[in-house]
C-alpha cells in the first residue's frame, strides 16, 4: 500500500506566483544586460577572479619610473580624456552642446570690475605668502568675469536729454519735460505748497521710495512720494534744522532746535538725545550705523545707533558748524568753515585727516561725488570749484557764479547740482564717474522760492528741493542709476525682507575704527612702520635679536635627548649670546662717553673765556 508522502521531508513546497521574484524592468539610459535565469533579477555584475599567475610581481630591485614634475609632455594618453569630454557634453537626449565650453566674457567689462592692482608686488616675498596672493588673484579674476558675464541681465539703461539741431538743454522747462515722458514718470514730478511751514530740509532713503522732510515751523512729515501714501505728518512745536533717515525706512533723526530726536514711521517719538544739543546738520553712515551730529558748539558726535552709544565727540575747534557732507566712499566726513578751508575728519583719529584751502571767503556748501574721486565746493567769493581727492587736493575746475551756491549734490552718475538763491542750476559730464563740465548748464529751474535743502533721489532721474515754498520734486533724465541691487538696495521689498536684511547688516557692520582716507591700505602690510618698530626695538636691547639664526640643539641619545634638557641646553646658549652682546654694547657706551669727555676737556695753558658758560 503506497503512502502519500509528508510535505515537510521529500517534497519541496509549492512557491506562491506573488513570492517569485519579478524581473526588474530596463530603463532607457541602462545598457542591456545579459539574459538571466528565469525568475531571477538581474544584479551586479560579478567581479571577475583574478589570474595571480599572470599578476606582475615587484622586487626589491625593480624601479618604477614616476611623472616628473618639470617635465611638460604628459606620459598619459589624451584620447581617452578627450573622449570623456565629448561624452559629458552631451544630454540625456543624445543632442551635442552647440556652445561647449564657458561663456564668454569681454577684457573691458572684466577689467572694470577687478579690483586687484597687479602692479603692486611684494619686494621679499616668501613662496608661502606668494602663493596665497596667487590664489586670491585667481578668485577675484574669477569673480570680475562672473559680474562681466552677468552684466547681460542689467536691461536699464540710463536716460539721456537731447535737444534738436543746436537747442540748448538748459532753456527745456519742466512742462516740456512733462509733456514728452509717459504718465509714469510724468508723475514723479510735483509739488507740495507748504508756505506756512517753511522753508524745508529734506532727505530720500537709501532705496529711494520714502521721502522726509522737515519745516523750520516744526512740521515733520514722512510719505511714499512714489505712490503719494503719507506715512507720517508731526508737528514738533520747535524749529527743525535737519531731517535724516536712519538704515531703513522705519526710523528718521530731526534735529530740533534744542536736542537731537529719534521717531519712527508712525511720528512716535523714540528716544530724545541730550548730549546732541543744538544740532544744525545731520549724516548717516549706512555700512558703520553711526549718525554723525555737527552742532553750533563746535563738536562733532559720532552716535552708534545700533547699541546707542556715543563713539567720539571731536572738538573742531572752528566756531559754529553748519557744512557738513560725507563721502560714500571711506565715509569720512568733510566739514566747511568759515575760513574757506575744508577738514576730513575720522572717530578714531582726533585731529582731522587733512585740511584744505578751498577759498578765500568762508565755505557754504560741500559735496563728495560717489566714487570718492571729487570734491565740490562753493564759497563766499562766489566762486564754484572741484577737487581731486586722490592725494593731489588740487582744484580741477573752477567757476564764478553770479550769485554764491548755497547748497551741493552730487547724483548717482556724476550730475552737480546747485542751489543759487531761488534757481537751481544741473551741470554733466561725460558719464559716470566723470568729471561734470561747468562750462555750460545741463537744466536750469526757477522755484517759487528760496533753496534750502536738495538731494537726488537713488535710482530714479528725480531731484528734490526744499524751499520756502514747500518741497518741489524735479525730472532730471540721465541722473540716477538705473539698476539696482536687490540684495543691497530695494525699492520694492517687504516688511520681512526689509527685517531679513538688518539682520544681515548689523551682522556685517563696519567698525568705526577703520575709517580712514584710503580703505585699501587695510589689506596692506605698513612696511614703513615695521621697518621703524624694528629699528626702535634694536635700540632698545642694544643688538639684533633677528641677526643670527636661532641656536637649535642636536638630540642626544641613551636617555639624554629629552625636551627638557634641549630647551635648558638651548636657554644657556642664548643666555651666553646676550651677555655678550649686552656686555659688547656696554664698552661701546663707555668708549663713546670717554670721547665725548676728552673732547670737552680743555687745552692746559689757555685763557679762560667769556663764552665758556654756554659749554655744557
Amino acid at each position: 500500500m503506497e503512502t502519500v508522502p509528508k510535505p515537510g521531508k521529500a517534497v519541496p513546497p509549492k512557491k506562491d506566483k506573488f513570492m517569485a521574484k519579478r524581473k526588474k524592468p530596463r530603463r532607457y539610459w541602462e545598457e542591456e544586460t545579459a539574459p538571466t535565469n528565469a525568475g531571477a533579477s538581474p544584479g551586479p555584475p560579478r567581479k571577475k577572479k583574478k589570474n595571480l599567475e599572470l599578476r606582475r610581481r615587484k622586487t626589491k630591485n625593480t624601479y618604477v619610473l614616476k611623472k616628473s614634475l618639470i617635465s611638460k609632455k604628459s606620459q598619459f594618453q589624451k584620447k581617452p580624456r578627450e573622449r570623456k569630454k565629448q561624452q559629458n557634453q552631451r544630454g540625456l537626449s543624445g543632442a551635442q552642446d552647440p556652445f561647449p565650453g564657458p561663456a564668454p566674457a569681454p577684457a573691458d567689462v572684466a577689467r572694470k570690475f577687478c579690483r586687484i592692482d597687479k602692479s603692486k608686488k611684494l619686494p621679499h616675498a616668501k613662496p608661502k605668502t606668494r602663493s596665497k596672493l596667487e590664489v586670491a588673484e585667481a578668485q577675484e579674476e574669477e569673480t570680475s568675469v562672473q559680474a562681466a558675464r552677468s552684466e547681460l541681465l542689467l536691461v536699464e539703461e540710463p536716460g539721456f536729454l537731447e535737444g534738436e539741431d543746436g537747442e540748448d538743454t538748459a532753456k527745456i522747462s519742466q512742462e516740456d519735460i512733462v509733456e514728452a515722458v509717459d504718465i509714469a514718470s510724468a508723475a514723479k514730478h510735483f509739488d507740495l505748497n507748504l508756505r506756512q511751514f517753511g522753508p524745508y530740509r529734506l532727505n530720500y532713503s537709501r532705496t529711494g521710495r520714502h521721502l522726509a522732510f522737515g519745516g523750520r515751523r516744526g512740521h515733520v512729515a514722512a510719505l511714499d512720494w512714489v505712490t503719494k501714501r503719507l506715512m507720517c505728518e508731526i508737528n514738533v512745536m520747535e524749529a527743525v534744522r535737519d531731517v535724516r533717515f536712519l538704515h531703513s525706512e522705519a526710523l528718521m533723526a530731526v534735529a530740533q532746535n534744542r536736542w537731537l530726536h529719534i521717531y519712527d514711521n508712525q511720528g512716535i517719538e523714540l528716544h530724545c538725545i541730550r548730549r546732541c544739543d543744538r544740532v544744525t546738520r545731520l549724516e548717516f553712515l549706512p555700512f558703520h550705523f553711526l549718525l554723525v551730529a555737527a552742532s553750533e558748539t563746535g563738536f562733532l558726535t559720532y552716535l552708534d545707533v545700533s547699541v546707542g552709544k556715543i563713539v567720539a565727540a571731536l572738538n573742531a575747534r572752528a566756531g559754529r558748524l553748519n557744512v557738513m557732507a560725507q563721502n560714500p566712499y571711506n565715509a569720512v566726513i568733510h566739514l566747511g568753515h568759515s575760513n574757506g578751508t575744508v577738514s576730513l575728519w575720522s572717530p578714531s583719529v582726533k585731529e582731522p585727516l587733512a585740511k584744505i584751502l578751498c577759498h578765500r571767503g568762508g565755505i557754504q556748501a560741500v559735496a563728495v561725488d560717489s566714487t570718492g574721486t571729487y570734491m565740490a565746493t562753493s564759497g563766499l567769493d562766489h566762486q564754484l570749484k572741484i577737487f581731486d581727492l586722490r592725494g593731489t587736493y588740487q582744484p580741477m575746475s573752477a567757476r564764478t557764479l553770479p550769485q554764491g551756491a548755497g547748497h551741493l549734490d552730487f547724483s548717482q552718475r556724476g550730475l552737480l547740482v546747485a542751489g543759487m538763491g531761488d534757481v537751481v542750476n544741473i551741470w554733466a559730464g561725460p558719464g559716470k564717474g566723470s568729471l561734470p563740465s561747468l562750462e555750460q548748464p545741463y537744466l536750469t529751474h526757477r522755484l517759487s522760492g528760496h533753496v534750502h535743502g536738495l538731494q537726488f533721489c537713488p535710482f530714479e532721474d528725480v531731484l528734490g528741493v526744499g524751499h520756502s515754498g514747500g518741497v518741489t520734486s524735479m525730472l532730471v533724465p540721465g541722473a540716477a542709476e538705473p539698476n539696482f541691487d536687490g540684495l543691497e538696495n530695494n525699492p520694492y521689498r517687504s516688511r520681512k525682507q526689509r527685517q531679513e536684511w538688518e539682520v544681515k547688516a548689523l551682522l556685517e557692520k563696519v567698525p568705526a575704527e577703520l575709517i580712514c582716507l584710503n580703505p585699501r591700505a587695510l589689506a596692506e602690510v605698513d612696511v614703513i612702520s615695521l621697518e621703524q618698530e624694528k629699528k626702535e626695538r634694536i635700540e632698545r636691547l642694544g643688538y639684533d635679536p633677528d641677526a643670527k639664526t636661532p641656536f637649535q640643539p642636536k638630540p642626544k641619545r641613551k636617555g639624554r635627548g629629552s625636551t627638557a634638557s634641549l630647551v635648558k641646553r638651548k636657554r644657556k646658549v642664548m643666555d651666553e649670546e646676550h651677555r655678550d652682546k649686552v656686555r659688547q654694547s656696554l664698552e661701546q657706551q663707555q668708549q663713546q662717553q670717554q670721547q665725548k669727555q676728552k673732547q670737552k676737556a680743555k687745552p692746559t695753558g689757555a685763557r679762560p673765556s667769556a663764552l665758556d658758560r654756554f659749554v655744557r
